[in-house]
C-alpha cells in the first residue's frame, strides 16, 4: 500500500479528512495532522473545491488508493511555517496550486516543473500525497508553491486560481497565439472557459469555441469567444475550416480530454500551428 505521508512526520493531533477509501468508495475519516520540515508549511483549510480529476481518481483512473485524502484546489491560512521559509508567516492567507513541484529537481531547473522527479511528478495532491479536503494540509517548497491572497480578494474567488484559471491560462500561453491569430478552444467547462479568457488577453483576434451547452456558450461569449461551433448541429472540422477560409487556425486548445476533440484539434490546426 502506498504511504501518502511518504516524506512527512505527523503531529499526533487528529483532524477530519475526506478520503478515497478504495476505488468507488469515499468517506470522512480521522487522520493525524501532518507536520512539515524547514522549507514546508502547514495550512489550515478555509475554502476548497472538488476537481474532475478527483472523480476520475475515485473511479480508478490512476489505480487503487487506500484512505487517500482528496482535493487539489484550496486556499487557507498558514498555521505552521518552516524555519527556512522566507516569504510567508503564520496567519497569511494563501492559495496553493494544484501542481506543487520540487523546485530543486533537474526537470524544474530545466523549465519543466510539472515533471519534477518523474513524469507528472509535480502532481502530488490526491495522487501520491494527501491533499486539501481536510482540516489541514501540507505544502512542500512553500516559498515557491504558495501565493499570498490580496485583502481585496475573497477566499471563494481566490480558490479558482489554484487550478481552473492557472490551467486555462497556461494552455493559452502554451498555444503560442500570434498577435491577430485565430484560436480554437474545444470545450467550455471551467478550464476551457479560462482558455478562452486567456486567449483574448494574449491577443487572439478571433476565438472559435466548440461547445453545445447553452449556458456554457453564453459564458464563453461573455469571456471572449467570437464564433460558436455547436458540434451537435454542424460538423466541427468543416465549420472551422469554413470560418478560416480553408486555412485552419494558428492555435488549438483541447480542454476536454477526449479522443475525438484531440483528433479534431489536429485536423483544424494549420501547418506550423500549435496544439
Amino acid at each position: 500500500m502506498l504511504s501518502y505521508n511518504f516524506y512527512l512526520i505527523t503531529t499526533g493531533i487528529i483532524m477530519k479528512a475526506f478520503v478515497m477509501k478504495k476505488i468507488n468508495e469515499t468517506g470522512i475519516v480521522d487522520k493525524e495532522i501532518p507536520a512539515g520540515g524547514s522549507y514546508e508549511a502547514l495550512i489550515k483549510t478555509t475554502t476548497t473545491l472538488i476537481c474532475t480529476s478527483d472523480t476520475h481518481t475515485v473511479h480508478g483512473a490512476i489505480g487503487e488508493r487506500t484512505n487517500l485524502t482528496m482535493g487539489n484546489e484550496a486556499v487557507g491560512t498558514v498555521y505552521k511555517i518552516g524555519d527556512k521559509v522566507k516569504n510567508f508567516k503564520v496567519g497569511d492567507r494563501i492559495v496553493v496550486g494544484a501542481i506543487t513541484p520540487d523546485w530543486g529537481s533537474v526537470a524544474a531547473q530545466m523549465g519543466h516543473p510539472s515533471q519534477s522527479n518523474g513524469a507528472l511528478g509535480g502532481w502530488k495532491y490526491a495522487n501520491i500525497k494527501n491533499s486539501s479536503l481536510a482540516d489541514y494540509f501540507h505544502v512542500n517548497d512553500a516559498d515557491a508553491n504558495m501565493a499570498k491572497i490580496p485583502d481585496s480578494v475573497k477566499d471563494e474567488e481566490a480558490v479558482y486560481a489554484a487550478d481552473m484559471m492557472s490551467t486555462g491560462f497556461m494552455a493559452a500561453e502554451n498555444a503560442e497565439i500570434p498577435l491577430g491569430g485565430t484560436t480554437a478552444v474545444f470545450d467550455d467547462r471551467p478550464v476551457g472557459l479560462m482558455a478562452v479568457a486567456g486567449s483574448k488577453m494574449l491577443g487572439a483576434a478571433s476565438i472559435i469555441l466548440v461547445e453545445t451547452g447553452p449556458k456554457r456558450i453564453e459564458l464563453g461569449k461573455q469571456f471572449g469567444a467570437d464564433e460558436i461551433v455547436d458540434f451537435r448541429k454542424v460538423d466541427t472540422v468543416d465549420k472551422i475550416m469554413e470560418l478560416t477560409s480553408g486555412k485552419g487556425v494558428e492555435s488549438s486548445i483541447e480542454a476536454l480530454g477526449a479522443e475525438v476533440t484531440f483528433q479534431n484539434a489536429v485536423k483544424v490546426t494549420m501547418p506550423g500551428g500549435t496544439i
